[in-house]
């Protein structure tokens, strides 16, 4: 089994545990850790935005990462959310395992 991580920004901690939620119960991904006061500075529509934002972080099977992502666009509400994914090489095979065993349908 391969996992993957799946690195979202979004507006606030609610919207962050709301997208969490449905993504765990849904069994899309295995869990989630939601990090509250991230500071993000990008450029969008031409002008500098330099903002507070809530990172979350979902660990999934990668296999279950398009779909993780069409899940996560349909309950974001940005425009152009950042959703960006990362294959794990290598972890805690036993942990690595759980997240197999929690996304499988």
């Amino acid at each position: 089994m391969s996992a993957s991580l799946v690195y979202v920004t979004t507006t606030n901690p609610d919207e962050a545990a709301r997208i969490g939620e449905a993504l765990v119960t849904e069994r899309l991904v295995a869990s989630v850790n939601i990090i509250d006061q991230v500071r993000s500075i990008y450029r969008w529509e031409k002008e500098i935005h330099d903002k507070m934002e809530t990172l979350l972080i979902a660990k999934t099977n990668t296999l279950r990462v398009d779909e993780t992502i069409d899940r996560i666009r349909c309950l974001h509400s940005y425009q152009c959310p950042c959703i960006v994914t990362w294959c794990l090489d290598a972890g805690n095979n036993a942990y690595l395992d759980w997240i197999g065993q929690e996304t499988t349908q």
